[in-house]
């Protein structure tokens, strides 16, 4: 266990010195933050109540669907993985040790926009702070869980880059963050359903953790151990 943490500690580490993890996971979110926060406040100052949620959305879809699966590619879709077995080292440890690290990364991220939102935008603070983070971390777990899946099964660099965008950009527009799902046509609502960020944003409301919101986050968790079991047994065989 203790050499689990020590690899999970190396990659925060490795992550950080990681120009794509680092830029998806702090530089674009923040900068994209400061932006749009003071934007949205002016043209619709309602949106002050719901603020933190809508830049946490977007910082978690980033960090989980752009900064995750190239790391996860670049090891399990090379002959690095050959280091793993070489050494009698599980594969599942090495990507558990990105997966954690990537969660401890967004974690700080959107505690960085929790403190600074209320400073520079007026911002309203969730209700009840134990109940957010409980609801943020369920979502980031099920964001990551599909981003995890992105980095394990497509090999193909650039087939990676567009199924990144694919799952990504609607995230962002469709879950609700930057306008009311309502706005949009049923279609597209229903689509956007799809998409964790859609029940995420809702979870982390006021009010908002309930077994509706609840529900599809965690089958997306639990489909994704069904894949990552298959995938690292088929992988520990070959």
């Amino acid at each position: 266990m203790s050499g689990f943490l020590y690899g999970v500690a190396l990659q925060c580490k490795l992550d950080i010195r990681s120009k794509t993890l680092f830029i998806t996971c702090y530089i674009v979110p923040l900068i994209f933050f400061l932006l749009m926060g003071g934007i949205f406040t002016s043209v619709m100052p309602e949106m002050k109540s719901t603020l933190i949620q809508s830049m946490i959305v977007m910082s978690v879809s980033m960090g989980a669907f752009i900064g995750l699966p190239p790391s996860l590619a670049e090891t399990y879709g090379t002959d690095v993985k050959k280091v793993y077995k070489a050494n009698g080292v599980p594969l599942y440890v090495g990507f558990g040790a990105m997966f954690l690290s990537s969660f401890i990364h967004l974690m700080l991220m959107s505690t960085i926009i929790l403190l600074l939102a209320p400073v520079l935008f007026d911002a309203a603070l969730p209700d009840h702070l134990p109940v957010f983070y409980l609801a943020l971390a369920i979502y980031m777990i099920a964001s990551l869980s599909i981003g995890s899946l992105l980095g394990l099964m497509v090999k193909n660099q650039g087939k990676l880059t567009m199924m990144e965008q694919l799952v990504f950009l609607p995230s962002i527009m469709l879950s609700g963050i930057m306008f009311p799902s309502s706005l949009l046509p049923d279609f597209l609502e229903g689509i956007g359903r799809i998409f964790p960020a859609f029940w995420g944003y809702r979870l982390m409301l006021d009010h908002g953790f309930s077994s509706e919101n609840l529900w599809y986050l965690i089958a997306v968790f639990l489909a994704a151990v069904i894949v990552w079991v298959i995938y690292f047994r088929r992988a520990s065989l070959n």
